[in-house]
């Protein structure tokens, strides 16, 4: 049987890892085999955390909306509650904006919710 060289194809793999670990601290970013390590630590942190940041929008958006909530007399559940009865349909992002950015909207949109009590 013939000799195979895989030189180039390895070489060709190292140097993708290595360029995936630019910017790494130490022999984390020069040594392939801790390289190697580190990059399949970062995907999978970056994986999840992909995920886990929308939880963490979400979770703010909560606590902007129940405090702007409270300020007019009412709790969060309260607020989403009565959003719904009357049937105003709007996300947690928008009336976290809104609390922020536009509290005179935020305090309509509350009575509105209020009065569908």
């Amino acid at each position: 049987m013939t000799r195979v060289k895989r030189g180039n194809v390895a070489r060709k793999r190292r140097k993708k890892i290595l360029k995936l670990a630019k910017g790494f601290r130490g022999s984390h970013s020069t040594l392939f085999r801790t390289a190697n390590q580190q990059v399949m630590k970062a995907l999978r942190s970056a994986y999840r955390d992909r995920r886990k940041r929308k939880r963490d929008f979400r979770r703010l958006w909560i606590v902007r909306i129940n405090a702007a909530a409270r300020q007019h007399g009412m709790s969060y559940s309260q607020l989403m509650g009565n959003l719904k009865k009357a049937e105003i349909q709007i996300n947690r992002k928008m009336l976290a904006q809104l609390a922020v950015l536009d509290p005179a909207s935020f305090a309509k949109v509350a009575e509105l919710a209020n009065q569908a009590k």
